[in-house]
């Protein structure tokens, strides 16, 4: 047998820890944090939203952002993404408006949109709370320094995403909120 087919039959090396590994733990631990978001809506009166609306008004909300930028968020193709964008315009969460002097649509948030985000910000808050509750307010404060870290590791590099980090920031600030919300 050859050396380099030995080597694809060997196992990977030996991980000390069991799947499910960080990738797996990080969706798993993303999908609670969505399910008392959407009940929150729902309580609200938000009873048209679903899981899929919701990936519109994940962080940063999508106030003034394109609706290509948004679809890369999302990981999504332009074309899924101005779907939900049509959808969301329907239900008056939306409205997409051209920028002065260009042809580009931006998206921007209606009075009910802003009521949505708001929503999400108490929610949030609300489930940090809970957590820093069960981990300890020092352990969660080091879970959210550690996460906030890692968030700004990005395959576009470091300086692009240190600015949009930045920027973010300061419309969370806007919010009059101290949570980042979905």
């Amino acid at each position: 047998m050859s050396r380099a087919r030995k080597a694809k039959s060997q196992p990977a090396a030996k991980n000390s820890r069991s799947p499910p590994y960080v990738g797996a733990l990080l969706r798993m631990t993303y999908q609670v944090t969505r399910r008392p978001l959407l009940t929150a809506l729902m309580e609200r009166g938000f009873t048209d939203l679903n899981q899929a609306y919701l990936t519109v008004f994940q962080y940063p909300h999508p106030d003034g952002a394109r609706p290509t930028e948004l679809a890369d968020r999302a990981h999504m193709t332009k074309q899924a993404m101005n779907y939900l964008l049509g959808e969301l315009e329907t239900l008056g969460y939306i409205e997409r408006r051209a920028e002065k002097g260009r042809s580009r649509r931006l998206v921007y948030l209606t009075r009910r949109g802003w009521e949505v985000v708001e929503t999400q910000l108490a929610a949030m808050q609300h489930l940090e709370a809970q957590w820093a509750t069960i981990l300890g307010k020092k352990r969660f404060d080091e879970f959210l320094s550690a996460l906030r870290k890692l968030s700004l590791l990005d395959s576009k590099g470091g300086a692009q995403s240190a600015a949009r980090h930045s920027r973010d920031h300061a419309q969370k600030r806007r919010l009059k909120g101290s949570s980042d919300i979905l």
